[in-house]
């Protein structure tokens, strides 16, 4: 027991989120005859949800800050829609067609942050009217019809890492892609052990340490056996590239930098925030901007891999991203939660939909058990803290971060001299 506590950091209830995301894959990869972990399934898998994965990178941000976002989903589908009309009928390149999304995006967001950090309407009902305003705009504009991309702009979508080198059997750039994951994760740990004993800080005995690379890099290249032996013309999807590279950039926004300090501060307690110096205002605004722009990258991603727009895009996403936040194990009072931990939620979802897929049930099925799981992740998350316990996403904050548990960590003063906002 003292060598699982040990592994473990004294809290298995901390890893809760990956067992759980193990027991599914395991149980379905035996109900489904061994489908789940197949070289087509696993490059579905990341086509079919990445631009859901990329929502939840905005939206756990935004739950963080203490609010939440109710138009994600019709932001999409309304960028998707411009993109595909100004594209078509004034002939712009694909990647000006990108350029005015993610413009749009901005815009809408700096609309809606607007409202909600310098008028104080609450988020809920600013994106609320936002979610009925670009619906109806998505509908309007695209006169509900469907409006197809061009063939260059759906490589965002649709898109695969090409074939370089040698004929190895196997797509060269993603096993140069897996290679420099396990190369980077272990110079990380390594890199962390000798600074923590070079400062004279408790480190965890080294077998922990070798145990925990030996399975982590085990698994990054058994997922990078999977993607790089798929069939021919398919490897490593882009989407699942964008998503990788947002992961790496906002993992370091929220756990190194000042804003994401400040985030994570405004949603602790608003008011000891103001009073340390932080403009919680701003901090609001950006959230709220951030979560458009992203929302608009999402919808040009699902566009260009549907290879057209349509009046049904979005529907029901801002629901999917808000429970892979939470079941990530962000808290629904703010100032919890980590851009690792909504990935993990968003791939537990994903599994489950994907599972359930290869098995048949319905979509009342689905749906039924999505509440249960959803319901289930909240309860464990609010019992643990009732215990006294840092939740999953604690620990995940901790690693990254290197700044301590922001499940225990209260608001503390970012500067010497105290002042309110004006």
């Amino acid at each position: 027991m003292n060598a699982i506590k040990q592994l473990f950091g004294g809290n298995t209830r901390q890893f809760g989120m990956i067992f759980a995301l193990i027991a599914l894959v395991l149980f379905f990869q035996w109900r489904t005859d061994g489908l789940i972990l197949t070289s087509d399934n696993m490059i579905n898998l990341v086509n079919g949800y990445s631009y859901i994965l990329i929502l939840a990178i905005g939206m756990v941000l935004v739950i963080i800050a203490g609010h939440i976002d109710l138009s994600v989903g019709s932001v999409a589908a309304f960028v998707g829609i411009v993109v595909a009309l100004t594209m078509r009928d004034w002939g712009l390149p694909w990647y000006m067609g990108i350029l005015v999304g993610l413009a749009l995006g901005a815009l809408i967001g700096a609309w809606q942050g607007f409202f909600v950090a310098y008028v104080g309407i609450p988020a809920f009902i600013v994106t609320l009217a936002g979610m009925l305003l670009f619906r109806g705009a998505n509908q309007l504009f695209g006169k509900s019809l469907t409006i197809p991309v061009p063939k260059d702009f759906q490589f965002i979508g649709a898109g695969y890492l090409p074939e370089i080198g040698p004929d190895t059997g196997y797509n060269n750039l993603t096993l140069l892609i897996g290679f420099a994951a396990v190369a980077a994760l272990t110079w990380g740990e390594l890199r962390g052990r000798r600074k923590s004993l070079a400062l004279g800080s408790e480190v965890k005995p080294l077998w922990v340490m070798v145990f925990k690379l030996v399975v982590l890099c085990a698994v990054i290249l058994y997922v990078t056996y999977l993607f790089a032996t798929g069939r021919p013309g398919t490897s490593f999807p882009v989407p699942g590239i964008i998503l990788g590279v947002l992961v790496l950039v906002y993992g370091f926004v929220a756990s190194r930098t000042t804003l994401g300090r400040h985030v994570y501060a405004v949603g602790g307690n608003r008011h000891a925030a103001a009073l340390s110096g932080v403009k919680s205002k701003r901090t609001d605004f950006l959230v709220i901007m951030n979560m458009a722009i992203l929302a608009g990258l999402a919808g040009m991603i699902f566009v260009a891999r549907s290879n057209a727009s349509g009046p049904s895009d979005g529907v029901g996403w801002e629901l999917d991203a808000i429970a892979a936040v939470f079941i990530g194990g962000a808290a629904v009072t703010g100032g919890v939660g980590t851009v690792v931990g909504s990935m993990i939620g968003g791939l537990v979802m994903a599994v489950l939909n994907n599972g359930l897929q290869l098995l048949g049930a319905g979509s009342d099925w689905t749906q039924i058990i999505k509440g249960l799981v959803l319901l289930a992740a909240v309860v464990f998350d609010v019992y643990n803290k009732s215990q006294g316990k840092p939740s999953f996403i604690g620990f995940m904050t901790k690693k990254l971060g290197g700044r301590g548990n922001p499940d225990l960590e209260v608001a503390v003063p970012l500067k010497d001299t105290v002042k309110t906002e004006s």
